[in-house]
């Protein structure tokens, strides 16, 4: 009876187990400068329906932590 359950539950134990590991990923870290107020000479764009902001030339849109630069 003991030799029968001990069986179950180390069977029961490698069906939950796997001897593969979970590897972390990282992802590349990139450069991007968040600029928390745009200046008073910006422009308000509207391209294919998306805002974006616009001074000095360059692109920017909105974010929760300021205005990002978009590269096209």
């Amino acid at each position: 009876m003991k030799k029968s359950i001990l069986i179950r539950i180390l069977c029961f134990s490698f069906l939950f187990n796997s001897c593969a590991t979970r590897g972390v990923t990282s992802i590349p870290s990139s450069n991007v400068v968040i600029i928390k107020k745009a200046p008073r000479t910006h422009k308000v764009v509207r391209v294919n329906g998306n805002r974006y902001y616009v001074w000095n030339g360059k692109y920017h849109r909105k974010t929760k932590k300021g205005y990002v630069l978009v590269y096209r």
